[in-house]
């Protein structure tokens, strides 16, 4: 069982990077010197969003790795908590936050965190932390939302911190891409565009 476990998660791997070797190279010019990691800028790569227009469907895969996408929620408004990697405190302080002190409030909001870690990760992670409010989704084997969003970190492969809000027609009526990477999102602006739904 280990030994097929383990020959798995090497193929996935290997997908993965596949994935990220084949991935555009088209800079985020929309965001461009928007975000900063450890106070040096970043490069964006992919198409970036603006508020007010229809967010794009992505492809991503779920702690089954079934695929994803937008189109899975339809009617549904839906919170997009995006971080770099659950395995780091900051990122970790944002998933928890929204599913303790948000998604309670919101249950007809999908609640959504997407990172570039590997399902496995992610599920270890919300089992170990009780996150059971909130769907995790990854984007380690496409890079699909990243490409999407404008939001893959050119050189290091994750994603940039970000939280978007779209309404039930899947526009996007909030957009917070966190300029330092190391800080946590502006919760009360996201949970004001909640209440505003």
């Amino acid at each position: 069982m280990i030994k097929k476990l383990l020959v798995s998660s090497i193929a996935v791997m290997t997908f993965s990077l596949s994935a990220v070797a084949q991935q555009s190279t088209t800079i985020n010019n929309l965001d461009a010197g928007k975000v900063t990691a450890q106070g040096k800028p970043v490069v964006l790569l992919g198409t970036g969003v603006e508020v007010g227009q229809a967010a794009p469907d992505f492809r991503v895969v779920d702690a089954k790795f079934q695929a994803k996408g937008l189109a899975d929620y339809q009617q549904k408004p839906v919170l997009l908590s995006v971080v770099p990697s659950l395995d780091t405190g900051v990122c970790s302080i944002q998933t928890k936050h929204f599913n303790e002190q948000v998604a309670a409030n919101y249950p007809q909001v999908a609640m959504l965190t997407i990172s570039t870690d590997l399902p496995f990760a992610q599920k270890r992670y919300c089992a170990a932390e009780g996150i059971d409010k909130l769907e995790t989704l990854s984007d380690a084997v496409w890079r699909n939302f990243a490409e999407n969003y404008g939001l893959l970190i050119q050189d290091m492969g994750i994603l940039s911190r970000a939280v978007f809000v779209l309404d039930k027609n899947h526009k996007i009526v909030y957009k917070e891409l966190v300029s330092e990477l190391s800080k946590e999102p502006n919760y009360d602006n996201a949970i004001a565009a909640l209440k505003a739904l």
